[in-house]
């Protein structure tokens, strides 16, 4: 048996270990939600109703509003479920070739349909590995998020995650200067692709939780926020070892995610918070982090919206996004 038959055993046996115990911490997390404190009233215009119904006389925690704009915990959980469904129909297509199941779809809002998405033709076993994993974790975080804001939650937007020369990923690109005009990007197509359109979304959902989380009145909602955050971490960590790893053979692999990170600072103000995977020095560049500190940086609603839009403007609807996404969050901010 070569190293690298042994190696992709051990991922494979990894992850049933680990399938397991989700279907455990899925079914505790589902009842902890109910009965531990995340039973949730609506505020901000709403009329005071339960969200999801508690059936021990447990206290429920006010939401609080978590900026100038009365914004409230729960919008801001049903703001990150908009993203997670992003996320989850991306790597459920491509690392299974078939999406999430209907009944996680429906919610409040308007409902919408995925455009495009498909297999990916992996041939490293090991970013094939990877792509199950997250595919895994995200499908995860989308059930977490429904059943704690349970009637509240939010249907999936429209999605687009194509491979066409019109589509999200081909204009993404297109704005990094990885293609040019009429031509397309395909996610799918390779695992460098892959791990490329991966990358796009991995960083930006570490600093969406990042600049989320201090706004977070709830200490349980603050938890689960903090729980995700270190996940996408971990996922933003995988992918960008990926492509340092296999642009040490490809530089030019290096050079597209700064031309991402570059479009995505583009974007999102004028701040620049942004990095590729290139050395810096002698050291490699996994972590992007702010040098001062050594904290990660973080993306305010509107600004995550500026890049899921693919618009620097204020506003509703867009790139990835193409009718805009459900709840209260909804505009890009003005840059």
């Amino acid at each position: 048996m070569t190293d690298e038959t042994q190696m992709v055993a051990a991922l494979d046996t990894r992850a049933r270990r680990r399938e397991e115990r989700r279907d455990f911490f899925r079914a505790f997390g589902a009842v902890a939600a109910v009965s531990g404190g995340l039973a949730l009233t609506s505020c901000g215009g709403g009329n005071g109703t339960s969200l999801t119904p508690s059936p021990t006389p447990t206290p429920t925690p006010t939401p609080t509003a978590t900026n100038s704009s009365g914004f409230t915990d729960l919008d801001v959980l049903n703001f990150a479920l908009n993203l997670e469904y992003l996320e989850a129909q991306f790597y459920a297509f491509a690392a299974n070739g078939t999406g999430l199941a209907s009944t996680l779809l429906t919610g409040t809002g308007t409902a919408g349909a995925v455009t495009g998405g498909r297999k990916a033709n992996l041939n490293d076993p090991i970013v094939a590995n990877y792509a199950r994993e997250i595919a895994q974790d995200e499908l995860a975080h989308v059930e977490f998020l429904r059943n704690a804001l349970g009637s509240g939650a939010v249907a999936m937007p429209a999605l687009d995650i194509s491979a066409t020369a019109t589509s999200a990923f081909s204009n993404a690109a297109r704005a990094a200067g990885l293609i040019g005009q009429g031509a397309t990007f395909d996610p799918y197509e390779n695992d460098d692709n892959f791990l490329l359109a991966a990358f796009l979304f991995e960083d930006v959902g570490v600093t969406a939780y990042r600049g989320a989380i201090g706004g977070l009145a709830n200490v349980l909602i603050r938890q689960t926020a903090s729980g995700i955050l270190a996940a996408e971490a971990y996922h933003a960590a995988m992918i960008r070892s990926a492509l340092y790893m296999r642009g040490l053979t490809t530089p030019t692999l290096i050079d597209s995610t700064e031309a991402i990170s570059t479009a995505r600072d583009g974007l999102d103000g004028a701040a620049d918070i942004d990095q590729g995977v290139r050395p810096i020095g002698d050291q490699s560049n996994i972590m992007p982090f702010d040098s001062t500190t050594g904290l990660p940086y973080g993306r305010t609603a509107g600004q995550v919206l500026n890049i899921a839009y693919l618009n620097r403007n204020a506003v509703t609807a867009g790139g990835f996004f193409p009718a805009g996404v459900n709840g209260a969050i909804k505009s890009s901010a003005a840059n």
